[in-house]
């Protein structure tokens, strides 16, 4: 057994020991959130078995210095090659949930990335994470709430903006829609009934209050009822994101700018022109369009042809360090997770993001050891096939 192991839980050694644990721990409407995808959630299932279809060659036999799991960007050296995806409505699933991820990613060194529609404001990550988070910004339909938020995250001197791009239209997820988890929450008979059986969330619940929207509280109308909720978030939002609203923001950002949802060339080569510093490959966890492909397919393609043009990372499928092994194979210099941090958090609340991220990190290293591979950059020369 790898003494890395006694850093966390036992019991709960991989991803889906902790979905398991989640799935009994929190309501069936909070778990269907986090779990769906849209449709008939095809793409959400190919997200992970792609990966399956992934193989790579060990070489035993080579002189070997051992293992160095780090990996550099932005000019920042991470502990390892993965970072927390941004999730949206972070404490239904369990409360304080972002903070209690931003805590962990800055204890493990790796990025955090904030949702503008999480649970939890810009500040309140800047200060748990000392400034060390990114940013996901669905693009606001206002100029005033975009260069505000902008500002904002200039204040926290905020590392890294990703602006959200594959959100053109709401995926139609039946999960959600049986569950009444329409803007506001609809709190029928079923779903009180769920919330009273998982105790636990309940009062852990009541306690840190209703989930809100903390990022967006001073834009919204104090006279604002949760009726009318649903009514914001519609007009505050674009919801498609194109060449021009991306160059105005590039126009005012100084930082590192990257966009989230890149799956085409055609995208591709249109980012590259807008002076963006990287991409993250993603179908958005599967909760967007069932008829496209699997996150690491898209990767593997466009990794191909312009890793050397900007900085590639990917989130979608990923669910073990082998898992993010086969994406840096693949081309990825980075990789991102959502559910399996909220499976974390969700199953062991406050030790959540730390046990999760510790079991990740020394499966990845396992892989690593076991591939005889040195450095994270030389993954790629491991990679036999991808059928």
């Amino acid at each position: 057994m790898p003494a890395d192991l006694l850093s966390y839980d036992p019991r709960y050694p991989s991803i889906g020991d902790l979905k398991k644990k989640a799935k009994k721990r929190i309501p069936k409407f909070a778990f269907d959130y986090l779990e769906g995808g849209c449709n008939e959630e095809v793409n959400l299932l190919k997200n992970e078995t792609d990966f399956h279809d992934i193989t790579l060659m060990p070489q035993y036999l080579k002189k070997y210095e051992g293992v160095d799991t780090s990996a550099d960007i932005f000019g920042h050296r991470y502990d390892a090659p993965m970072g927390i995806a941004p999730i949206g409505l972070q404490g239904l699933m369990w409360p304080n949930a972002p903070e209690i991820l931003a805590k962990a990613a800055l204890k493990h060194n790796i990025p955090y990335i904030l949702s503008t529609v999480s649970t939890a404001s810009i500040e309140r990550i800047a200060e748990v994470s000392e400034g060390q988070f990114w940013y996901q910004l669905y693009h606001p339909a206002k100029t005033s709430m975009r260069d505000d938020i902008l500002q904002r995250l200039r204040d926290t001197e905020c590392k890294v903006l990703v602006v959200l791009v594959d959100v053109p239209s709401f995926g139609i997820r039946y999960r959600e829609i049986k569950a009444g988890l329409s803007m506001p929450p609809k709190m029928n008979i079923n779903n009180i009934f769920q919330s009273c059986i998982r105790p636990e969330w309940s009062i852990s619940t009541l306690m840190h209050g209703i989930p809100e929207f903390a990022t967006l509280k001073k834009y919204m109308d104090k006279s604002l009822n949760m009726g009318q909720l649903g009514q914001f978030m519609n007009a505050s939002f674009d919801k498609r994101v194109d060449v021009d609203k991306i160059a105005a923001i590039r126009d005012q950002w100084k930082g590192k700018l990257v966009l989230k949802g890149i799956v085409s060339e055609q995208d591709m080569e249109k980012t590259i022109a807008l002076g963006a510093d990287g991409i993250i490959v993603s179908n958005h966890g599967g909760r967007q369009i069932d008829a496209g492909e699997s996150s690491i397919r898209s990767l593997h393609t466009l990794a191909a042809k312009y890793s050397d043009k900007l900085t590639i990372m990917m989130d979608g499928g990923v669910r073990s360090g082998p898992d993010i092994a086969r994406a840096l194979a693949c081309g990825a210099k980075f990789t991102f997770m959502g559910r399996p941090f909220m499976y974390g958090v969700s199953a062991l609340g406050n030790k959540g993001g730390d046990h999760t991220i510790a079991m990740l990190k020394t499966q990845f290293k396992q892989a690593m050891e076991q591939l005889c591979c040195e450095r994270v950059e030389a993954l790629p020369d491991t990679l036999i096939s991808f059928k």
